[in-house]
């Protein structure tokens, strides 16, 4: 029995290893095997999906899988080589009857690929009919399964207005933070945020007598206001004030919503803007952080409304939840707010450290080439490639300057890959001005070390 399973093992890994190079390469060096050529029907020869990065894969995986299972690498080879000549031979019948490429057909696309290295190893090995039809039958409904998977939830929309490029890391990443919601599994996949921070991390604080401490230096979150200057700033936005909340984690600390309530309460601003990272945790559910944000929201005062973007914790979920409570989501997109005939441009990206799907060419679509521009994303890590765009202000957050600092050294974590001089309050870059907030809330672990979170109103200036 176990050598029939390792059969399947070695036959399944070929027919996985053109899939995983694809989910790892995407595009690059993806040439057609049959070099586009299309056969006397007039019909393509076997299709776009059929590549020769896929067939070397295959080849290579099949060597390497044989040697590892203990059968000679020249059996995985020709494994591997049969069995790829079943998946073309598939492709062949599949375009000679008018299918698309890349359709799925139960059945046809599994039975060659199995049946053709299982029929060279049972005459090598001596296996009789009934094994090597049991073989090929659990094949194919191991190789369908899989090619269910990659095609209806990995590269395909989960639902009709999904914004985003059907990419299978996103997908990956969507269904392990936002789609698995059952016990106790959600926690498994999600190690460090259930295991390192909630258990090591929250039992070294409380072990050093620090935990509590840390929770009231992170409720003490102060006001930030300062005023940035441009001279070729709309004359009409002169003395525009706008509210930034970034990284609220609202569900993640009692008592932090009264006091940003108590904060912003008696503010008057033009606009709010909210920086991404509603709840605490990057999976599970929200329905806490928006109970918290309502509160939030009625004490908001803004003459202009709310705009936002998504951070690495949010799932695509919550948007239209954040919308129906009025906030204005710019999701690789733009929007302009008009005064006495002049426009302040806001152009807005999807989240650019865990999903990276940031879209700056669809972001910055329609917007004119003179206009002002102020530039919202969650993480200031994609500062290089938006300059050439001519932003005058780039706001994000996500660092939380680091959450824990120490003396003369910092912040020990920015969870960001820019330099560290973008990671706190204003930089420059080029004629760029940008501001990353410390950030309202918290994350991983509810405390806070010679940082101080921050609600900010920055007030913009023209000459």
């Amino acid at each position: 029995m176990f050598f029939y399973f390792k059969i399947l093992f070695l036959l399944w890994l070929i027919n996985f290893a053109p899939v995983f190079l694809a989910h790892l390469l995407g595009p690059r060096w993806n040439a057609p095997i049959d070099g586009r050529r299309t056969h006397r029907d007039g019909r393509p020869l076997l299709g776009p999906h059929k590549t020769i990065r896929g067939f070397l894969a295959a080849l290579l995986m099949g060597t390497i899988a044989g040697i590892a299972m203990d059968f000679s690498w020249w059996t995985g080879f020709v494994c591997a080589l049969l069995s790829m000549a079943g998946d073309l031979t598939s492709s062949y019948i599949k375009r000679r009857r008018d299918l698309p490429s890349g359709s799925l057909v139960p059945g046809l696309d599994q039975f060659f690929e199995g049946a053709f290295p299982l029929i060279f190893l049972a005459f090598f090995h001596d296996f009789g009919l009934g094994a090597l039809v049991a073989l090929t039958l659990v094949f194919m409904a191991g190789a369908y399964w899989g090619s269910w998977f990659l095609k209806e939830v990995l590269l395909s929309k989960p639902y009709k207005d999904y914004p985003r490029k059907v990419s299978s890391w996103v997908r990956l990443r969507e269904i392990r933070k936002c789609q698995i919601i059952s016990n106790p599994f959600h926690y498994f996949v999600n190690f460090e945020d259930s295991f390192y921070y909630h258990i090591m991390m929250k039992t070294a604080f409380k072990t050093l007598g620090m935990y509590e401490r840390g929770k009231r230096n992170a409720l003490n979150i102060k006001m930030t206001k300062f005023s940035l200057h441009f001279p070729d700033l709309p004359p009409a936005f002169h003395d525009y004030r706008i509210l930034y909340l970034s990284d609220l984690h609202l569900d993640g600390l009692d008592g932090l919503t009264e006091r940003i309530v108590e904060l912003i309460g008696q503010e008057h601003v033009d606009l709010c803007i909210l920086g991404g990272d509603y709840r605490m945790e990057n999976h599970g559910p929200f329905g806490l952080a928006l109970k918290r944000l309502d509160e939030v929201m009625l004490h908001l005062n803004s003459r202009d409304g709310c705009l936002g973007v998504l951070g690495n914790h949010d799932c695509l979920e919550i948007v239209e939840p954040l919308k129906a409570r009025g906030i204005d989501f710019l999701i690789n997109d733009s929007r302009s707010i008009v005064r006495n005939g002049e426009a302040l441009w806001f152009v807005g990206v999807d989240d650019p450290h865990l999903y990276k799907c940031h879209d700056l060419n669809d972001a910055f679509h329609g917007v004119p080439s003179e206009a002002f521009i102020i530039f919202l994303a969650h993480s200031n890590e994609i500062y290089r490639e938006v300059a050439p765009y001519g932003p005058r202000l780039y706001l994000c957050g996500h660092t939380h300057a680091g959450q824990i600092q120490l003396p003369c050294i910092g912040p020990v974590f920015t969870h960001s890959s820019a330099p560290r001089r973008f990671c706190q309050g204003l930089w420059h870059y080029g004629k760029m001005q940008g501001y990353t907030s410390c950030g309202v809330g918290v994350s991983g672990v509810p405390v806070r070390f010679s940082c101080q979170g921050e609600v900010v109103i920055l007030t913009l200036k023209g000459q």
